[in-house]
């Protein structure tokens, strides 16, 4: 049988097809010289007669696109598990957060439940103005404990604050300028007859007007003190 010249072609990309009896391998070389084995015992393509040729060839062909695709499988597969995991990674940093969300809201309203009842418990406590003989004249000692008497615990310190602004604590208080009037600085005094007639010399009536006045317009002595707080005024 003649070697034929294979001369500029190569087979399966000049890789290696290891099969008893076929083409174990096509190496690249020198185009002007046919093509040779580079490994012992190797059978030539030019070996093999004319008509096998091209099965030979398809057949290995058909082995690499096999192994192509194999290799694109198992990319696929990869990148299939690796997008699984970042999916899951990311369903589960969604759902911490919105369990975190949750808490906080559910925290949140506990806190205000709990700070209603507690007011409503403060308040219920609270004496009205009524409840305190007048007098002829009060100090600061007993107007602040006349005031704790009669302003919810937690709201106390708020309404000192502003109190503490307003009059340091004088029930007798005059702005020169405005005419505002007593521990509260409503303006006009008479404002506060709405909570009795003595308003201009019990200062547990100035107590009780302006007390309503911060919770009707503000909500609380809080709430009130911190509009003052940003705006000089309330």
């Amino acid at each position: 049988m003649s070697r034929i010249s294979v001369r500029g072609f190569a087979v399966a990309s000049a890789t290696a097809v290891t099969t008893v009896g076929a083409v174990v391998g096509v190496a690249t070389g020198d185009p002007t010289n046919d093509l040779e084995t580079t490994a012992s015992g190797a059978t030539l393509l030019a070996d093999i007669p004319v008509g096998d040729q091209a099965q030979v060839q398809s057949a290995s062909l058909t082995q690499q696109a096999d192994a192509i695709a194999h290799s694109a499988d198992v990319d696929a597969k990869r990148s299939a598990e690796e997008a699984a995991r970042v999916q899951a990674a990311e369903d589960a940093k969604a759902k911490k957060a919105e369990a975190e969300k949750e808490k906080a809201e559910s925290e949140a309203k506990l806190k205000k439940e709990r700070e209603e009842k507690e007011q409503v418990a403060s308040r219920s406590a609270a004496r009205d103005a009524g409840d305190f003989a007048p007098q002829s004249s009060y100090t600061v000692a007993q107007v602040k404990a006349i005031a704790q008497q009669m302003v919810p615990a937690g709201q106390f310190q708020c309404f000192s604050n502003i109190i503490n602004q307003e009059s340091t604590w004088n029930y007798k208080a005059v702005n020169s300028s405005s005419g505002a009037y007593g521990l509260v600085q409503a303006l006009p005094g008479s404002k506060m007859a709405s909570a009795g007639a003595d308003w201009r010399t019990n200062p547990a009536t100035q107590i009780k007007w302006g007390l309503n006045y911060m919770e009707d317009r503000y909500g609380s002595p809080c709430a009130a003190w911190t509009f003052h707080q940003a705006n000089g005024w309330y």
